[in-house]
């Protein structure tokens, strides 16, 4: 038994790039990917990670799927992803379910979220392994990402639609709330401007 992390990076990015030339999960961060920087931070704290990307990441070869396959995780193609993030969502964890048939839960990380920092997703492991229903982190009173489920919530998580996540699920249920010394659950690389400086030489 375990828990298993999933990371979804299937997002286009539109915010960032709207003619869809520049994906953010791949700008640098100085010396590695946005999206290559997330997945080590998760795999710091789960062996055992699913990473979703976008049929067109995954078409010959593609640097998103690439690099995280090099990095250990498992990687599944979203066929829908262009309807929404719990298209997503909910492959990555059916997907998760049968490579990972012991695993007692999921901890949800998004591929734009390369500030999380491992003893965060530590801390969600051991309060879902503690019985935890959901567990999410709280930076000074505000709730961010990643979010934990527990084997409990697998037909919820499975039925999602439409693009808001499980923000549903998190709104009509009880949730552990982690307090964690971790800004980084609340930034992401939503713009260029979110995006450390150029060295300029």
């Amino acid at each position: 038994m375990g828990i298993c992390g999933i990371l979804l990076a299937a997002g286009r990015g539109k915010r960032f790039d709207p003619s869809g030339q520049r994906n953010k999960l791949l700008q640098s961060l100085g010396d590695e990917p946005v999206v290559v920087r997330s997945a080590r931070h998760m795999l710091a704290a789960l062996p055992r990670v699913v990473a979703v990307v976008r049929p067109s990441d995954a078409a010959g070869g593609d640097p998103v799927a690439a690099r995280l396959l090099a990095l250990g995780c498992e990687v599944t193609i979203c066929q829908q992803a262009d309807t929404g993030m719990a298209a997503s969502l909910s492959h990555a964890v059916a997907h998760a379910d049968k490579a990972f048939p012991d695993a007692q839960g999921w901890i949800v990380a998004l591929g734009d979220m390369p500030h999380v920092r491992p003893s965060t997703i530590q801390s969600l492991k051991t309060a879902l392994e503690q019985g935890a229903g959901i567990a999410a982190p709280m930076y000074r009173c505000q709730r961010g990402n990643p979010v934990g489920f527990s084997r409990h919530y697998l037909p919820q998580l499975l039925a999602l639609e439409g693009d808001q996540g499980a923000r549903g699920i998190l709104k009509h249920s009880a949730v552990t709330e982690l307090e964690v010394d971790d800004s980084g659950i609340l930034q992401d690389i939503d713009t260029p401007a979110d995006l450390p400086p150029k060295d300029k030489t």
